[in-house]
């Protein structure tokens, strides 16, 4: 006698339903982890253009710390905006603005440059700083780069199999190279969300300008490279952040006296105090202060606020110090 098969329709059900189950616990990892990270997916910075009725870019923390980092490597060197354009773009093409650990063949890191190809070691390429800086090195040994069209110049470095592909990034690149070299000022802002590492502190922040800059970071724009960096008087700033609660990095940026002067430590302020923003989910800092604005952590409407009373147009003629705060 036959007996009768099991049922089924039951059993289906519950793997359907597990399955589902597993998958959404996955997709809110994943979320989660995203959000912790800031990695892809979660934008929460932006730049914006210095005209009213600009273009703007969305990007990740992670994004911005590598796109602060590239532009810092590049302006240490003395090198052009245009250069830090070039290479801005060739990392959004190559890799997202992204430290990949992988690619074509043995390709690596922001650029996706290969070890087999005389880029470095993988430990070596897998330096933000590093990259960026064999990046520049090929750069500058483009005959007239600045004056190439962007895709060939960045093609001519890279040797590509897609050399048309780098064009697309240029106007991304450029408010990216305005905001991050100081040029366009308080253009960049972020939602200083913390992010997984467990570095912070000033001493942290010291270290990543130093990786970034070299020790010039710490010292008056236009000082001399070999002497010791000074730090700056401990003035009261507008925003009450004088640097007396052992959490403030204060940065001096006035060097010299006449017009061209005041506007290189002005541009040089800006391009820290964007820096500092930039890798504000990294370092843990909790606001950022420069001639007469502040940028705070939390605040997502993407502005730079007037700092205490004082008025921009009053502070852009004694930009001061740039005061980065790390959060308790």
């Amino acid at each position: 006698m036959l007996q009768p098969s099991p049922p089924r329709k039951r059993h289906g059900r519950l793997l359907r339903a597990g399955a589902a189950s597993v998958a959404l616990l996955a997709v809110a990892g994943y979320v989660a982890v995203q959000y912790v990270t800031g990695g892809a997916g979660a934008p929460g910075c932006k730049v914006v253009s210095a005209e009213d009725g600009g273009a703007a870019y969305e990007f990740t923390p992670e994004q911005a710390v590598n796109a602060a980092t590239i532009t810092a490597v590049g302006t240490a060197r003395d090198l052009p905006e245009r250069a830090v354009t070039i290479a801005l773009a060739t990392a959004l093409q190559e890799s997202a603005l992204r430290n990949l650990d992988h690619g074509d063949r043995d390709s690596l890191g922001l650029f996706q440059q290969r070890p087999s190809q005389g880029w470095g070691s993988p430990e070596k390429i897998m330096d933000p700083a590093y990259s960026a800086g064999r990046f520049y090195d090929r750069l500058v040994e483009v005959p007239g780069y600045t004056d190439l069209p962007l895709t060939v110049a960045a093609q001519r470095v890279q040797r590509s199999g897609f050399p048309e592909a780098y064009a697309k990034h240029e106007p991304d690149a450029a408010l990216l190279a305005a905001a991050l070299t100081g040029r366009s000022a308080a253009t960049l802002t972020c939602d200083g969300r913390p992010g997984a590492t467990r570095t912070k502190g000033p001493d942290a922040v010291r270290a990543a300008l130093v990786r970034d800059f070299g020790d010039a970071a710490l010292q008056p724009a236009g000082a001399d490279a070999s002497s010791k960096p000074t730090p700056a008087p401990a003035t009261s700033a507008a925003d009450g952040s004088d640097g007396s609660d052992g959490r403030t990095v204060t940065l001096p940026v006035t060097a010299g006296t006449g017009s061209g002067a005041r506007d290189g430590a002005v541009r040089r302020g800006w391009q820290l105090a964007h820096w500092a923003v930039a890798n504000a989910s990294s370092l843990r800092v909790e606001r950022v202060s420069y001639a007469g604005r502040v940028w705070t952590a939390g605040n997502t409407d993407g502005k730079w606020y007037p700092a205490g009373t004082s008025g921009a147009g009053s502070a852009e003629r004694a930009p001061g110090p740039v005061r980065i705060t790390s959060a308790r």
